[in-house]
C-alpha cells in the first residue's frame, strides 16, 4: 500500500497518540504506533494494555489499505527532524516493510503485521453517554488532577471520580491530606451515574483537549471510559472500587473567613517555605484582626522566617500549621484575583475556595492541618 502525508501533520498526530506508550511493555508490539490506512484516512493508534488513543491524518496519493504497526519512537525520533515537506510512504504487504521518501533521503524500517495489534475495546452495551464542552473537561481535569494520590493500598484515590446527576456533573480528587470538587451546572448530563478515570489518562485527555474546541462524548460503563472530540478516541480501564463519600468530610460550619490577595499570599508562602523543616514542609499561618502572620523554621539549621501580609479579617484570632507544597499547589491552581480561606480551628480542615468562579463552575479545595508544636 502506499501514500504521501505531510511531514509536520504526521508527527503532530504521532505526538498526541505515542505519549500514551510506556517506556517498557509486556508486549512488544505495544511500542509499536498502529497504522490503519483506509481511503483518505490514516488512522494512528497507541496503547498500553489499558489505555488506547486513536487519532486520524488525511492523506493523498493513495494506493491499497490495510494495517501495519511501527516503531514510534524511531518514527518520532526522524519526523521531529523534518521541515515541513511531503514524505511518501510504501509498505510491502507481505513482509511488512516500509520505506518512507522524503524530498532528500529514503529511510527504511520494518513494521509489524497490524492485525496482530490489540484491537481497541467497543462501546459496552450498558454505557451510559453524556457530552460536555472540551473546555469543561480541560478545566475540570486540570483543577482536579494534582490531588490525585499513588496510594497501592487504595486504588480509588489515584484517579478523578465522576459523579454525574441529572443537572450538573462534579469531578473530585483526594489524596486523603487535601481535597478538591469541581461542580459545573453548565452540563445537564441527564443522567445519574459515576466512575473514576485514572490519573494516567486524565493527563493524556487534558494535553489533548487544550487544542479541541468542540464537545466531548463521554461514554461509560461497568469497565471503560470513552472520550470523543474531533478526530481523537481516548478508551481507559476505569478503577473499580467505591470512592470515598467526599461529602461527609468536607465542614459545613468554618465561621472564620480570611479574604486574601491570592498571588501576594502564595509569593510570601513560597519565601517563608525555603526556611522551613525539610521533612515537615510546615507553614504557620497565625491570623489576627486583618493581617497574616506566616513563618517557618527548622531548628536543626537555625534558620527561620516570617512574613506579614494584609488580608480582611474580623474572625477569631488564631494560628494554623499548613504543608506548604499542598498550600502553594492549591492556591496556585485558582484563577480568581481573591481567594477565601475558611477556618474552625487549628486541628481542623480548613477550606480554600476562589472568591470568584468562573461561569457555572464552582471549585471547593480542602487542605487538612498540620499540628503545631507551640
Amino acid at each position: 500500500m502506499k501514500f504521501n502525508v505531510s511531514s509536520s501533520k504526521l508527527f503532530s498526530q504521532l505526538q498526541a497518540v505515542s505519549r500514551v506508550i510506556n517506556s517498557k511493555n509486556a508486549l512488544p508490539i505495544l511500542d509499536d504506533v498502529l497504522f490503519d490506512l483506509a481511503g483518505n484516512e490514516l488512522r494512528l493508534t497507541a496503547s498500553d494494555g489499558e489505555t488506547t488513543i486513536r487519532t486520524s491524518v488525511e492523506v493523498e496519493g493513495v494506493e491499497g489499505s490495510g494495517k501495519v504497526a511501527s516503531a514510534a519512537k524511531l518514527l518520532l525520533e526522524t519526523l521531529k527532524e523534518f521541515s515541513e515537506q511531503p514524505l511518501a510512504f510504501t509498505i510491502d504487504e507481505n513482509n511488512f516493510a516500509v520505506n518512507m521518501v522524503s524530498q532528500n533521503g529514503t529511510y527504511s524500517f520494518v513494521g509489524v503485521n497490524g492485525n496482530e495489534y490489540p484491537e481497541m475495546p467497543g462501546a459496552e452495551a450498558d454505557a451510559k453517554l453524556v457530552s460536555m464542552p472540551a473546555g469543561v473537561l480541560q478545566s475540570a481535569i486540570e483543577k482536579t488532577i494534582f490531588c490525585t494520590a499513588d496510594d497501592e493500598l487504595r486504588p480509588v484515590m489515584n484517579g478523578i471520580f465522576f459523579d454525574i446527576a441529572e443537572d450538573k456533573v462534579t469531578m473530585v480528587a483526594t489524596d486523603a491530606h487535601r481535597l478538591v470538587r469541581y461542580t459545573n451546572e453548565g452540563v445537564k448530563a441527564g443522567v445519574a451515574a459515576s466512575f473514576i478515570l485514572p490519573k494516567k489518562p486524565a493527563n493524556l485527555l487534558k494535553n489533548l483537549l487544550a487544542k479541541a474546541d468542540e464537545d466531548v462524548k463521554v461514554t461509560f460503563g461497568a469497565k471503560n471510559a470513552r472520550f470523543e472530540f474531533g478526530n481523537t478516541i481516548v478508551v481507559c480501564r476505569q478503577i473499580e472500587g467505591r470512592f470515598p463519600n467526599y461529602n461527609a468530610v468536607i465542614p459545613q460550619a468554618n465561621q472564620n473567613v480570611v479574604t486574601v490577595d491570592r498571588q501576594t499570599l502564595i509569593n510570601a508562602c513560597k519565601r517563608v517555605a525555603v526556611f522551613a523543616n525539610n521533612g515537615t514542609a510546615q507553614l504557620r499561618l497565625a491570623l489576627s484582626e486583618n493581617q497574616i502572620k506566616i513563618s517557618a523554621q527548622d531548628i536543626d539549621f537555625s534558620t527561620s522566617a516570617e512574613e506579614t501580609i494584609a488580608c480582611d479579617y474580623n474572625g477569631t484570632p488564631m494560628a494554623i500549621g499548613f504543608k506548604a507544597p499542598f498550600l502553594i499547589d492549591l492556591l496556585g491552581s485558582i484563577a480568581s484575583a481573591d481567594v477565601l480561606l475558611k477556618l474552625a480551628d487549628p486541628a481542623r480542615a480548613g477550606l480554600i475556595l476562589p472568591a470568584e468562579n468562573e461561569e457555572n463552575e464552582d471549585v471547593l479545595m480542602l487542605l487538612m492541618p498540620m499540628l503545631l508544636n507551640d
